[in-house]
């Protein structure tokens, strides 16, 4: 699988990767287990990768790493499309969310987009998709993911920063786009 190291803010570490051959469960924990044994100076064979025990029906599992049997202090967070994925790894009190896009959205796609997304002019694409995965990041760095509707996300007017109102947290937004792909990091502040 390729892969490529993202230029993130300091503290998060993310990488994209791609190959239609491996499964999405596949490429997230590759990924993983290369940023963490990068960050933590051993062989990528050492760290294990596995998905976190859902609490409920629907519950979104986040990846959690281990090496020699000792759960890394790490947090993991991924967004998938298709046949890319995009992980990032940061303090577990950091939060984290990503969006990954296709540059050129689907017909189905856009129209999700424009019926949730609020803007005056939803016909340029690149407005949209800039907006779509802001504030779809912020939803993922949340937490709650879904059950936050696209409507509730608010974005400041240079769409830098996002909150959901219901929520004293400001994300800091970071664009990481590379490749054809549309990449968000959604980032909370390290706590003081």
């Amino acid at each position: 699988m390729q892969s490529v190291l993202l230029d993130t803010p300091a503290g998060i570490t993310a990488r994209l990767g791609w190959d239609p051959k491996i499964a999405e469960h596949d490429r997230k924990r590759l990924l993983a287990k290369e940023i963490i044994a990068e960050r933590l100076g051993i062989e990528e064979k050492a760290v294990r990768v596995e998905r976190e025990s859902p609490g409920t029906f629907g519950f979104h599992t986040q990846l959690i790493a281990e090496v020699a049997g000792a759960e890394v202090p790490l947090s993991v967070r991924n967004a998938n499309f298709r046949a890319a994925t995009v992980v990032a790894v940061a303090d577990p009190a950091v939060p984290i969310g990503l969006d990954l896009r296709d540059a050129h959205p689907d017909d189905a796609e856009l129209r999700v987009m424009k019926r949730h997304s609020h803007l005056f002019d939803e016909d340029d694409l690149g407005v949209l998709l800039a907006h779509w995965t802001r504030v779809q990041a912020v939803r993922d760095a949340d937490g709650r993911g879904t059950r936050v509707a696209a409507d509730h996300v608010r974005l400041d007017s240079a769409r830098t920063k996002g909150w959901i109102p219901d929520r004293r947290v400001f994300y800091q937004l970071s664009d990481l786009s590379r490749d054809g792909w549309i990449i968000t990091l959604a980032y909370g502040a390290h706590p003081a």
